[in-house]
């Protein structure tokens, strides 16, 4: 029992090794040469236009039900105008990256690693190995781009959608005025609240696809392998997700005290 436990412990301290290895050797490939504007163009269009719609109902839903709760909580005590604030504040620094990145990883990141587990058990990785071309800027590279540039775009969205959902609500059912909702938003919804939440996106968007792809190259054992795999790979990939949100939140605010107490000084 002893023996397996601590070779668990190895192997996952293996793997993590192997997963930073891979993420350093993206981003020197990635730099160095860029990937073909065809498999670029077909990932931008996978991740980011073919998740436009569960993004859209994510988002929208998300911003209904945190208006709707804010009103009934907050009605009672004559707060209801700040509705709007919080629904906007939620949405921007940490539910709309993080429901987006949910999202996305259920939809792509899943496809992803089964895409490249079932040509890695196919010993198609193999194959392009023979032909002297590196896997990493294959296969990873157009997909790692993509993730960057399209997931923050998509968590805007989302983020869109979510503060027009929570107006509908309020305006239409629970006839709040357009200005209570919108007025206070300038005045409580600082540039910090923007770039945190573009910061979480990127590094969500870094996640997402590396840990898909990471699972996928290290699939063996013909279907249920893959299977098994992509399973892993999600899990792994929303805990991951929830851990750097944790820690991004707090040292993200951590520095803008600090910053904001220094300049006070």
């Amino acid at each position: 029992m002893l023996a397996l436990v601590k070779n668990s412990f190895i192997n996952s301290f293996a793997g993590i090794g192997e997963y930073i290895s891979l993420i350093k050797d993206v981003f020197l490939i990635t730099f160095k040469k860029l990937p073909k504007w065809s498999l670029l163009r077909d990932q931008l269009f996978n991740i980011g236009v073919m998740s436009l719609g569960v993004v859209a109902i994510t988002g929208m839903s998300t911003g209904i039900v945190l208006a709707a709760q804010a009103i009934y909580q907050l009605s009672s005590k004559g707060l209801s105008s700040i509705t709007g604030v919080m629904v906007a504040k939620a949405m921007i620094t940490e539910l709309g990256p993080v429901l987006t990145a949910f999202m996305v990883t259920g939809r792509v990141g899943a496809a992803m690693c089964a895409e490249i587990g079932t040509m890695k058990v196919t010993e198609q990785i193999d194959a392009i190995k023979s032909m002297a071309v590196n896997p990493y800027q294959y296969l990873i590279a157009p997909r790692f781009i993509a993730g960057i540039v399209m997931i923050p775009l998509l968590t805007t969205f989302s983020i869109f959608m979510g503060i027009i959902g929570g107006y509908f609500i309020s305006a239409y059912y629970f006839h709040l005025s357009q200005t209570a909702y919108f007025s206070l938003m300038p005045l409580h919804i600082s540039s910090f609240d923007i770039l945190s939440g573009l910061i979480k996106a990127i590094c969500f968007s870094i996640l997402l696809v590396t840990i898909s792809c990471y699972k996928g190259l290290k699939t063996k054992g013909g279907a249920e392998g893959v299977g098994r795999a992509t399973t892993n790979s999600v899990v792994i990939t929303y805990v991951s997700i929830l851990i750097t949100d944790f820690f991004l939140t707090l040292g993200l605010n951590s520095l803008y005290m600090k910053m904001k107490f220094d300049w006070l000084l």
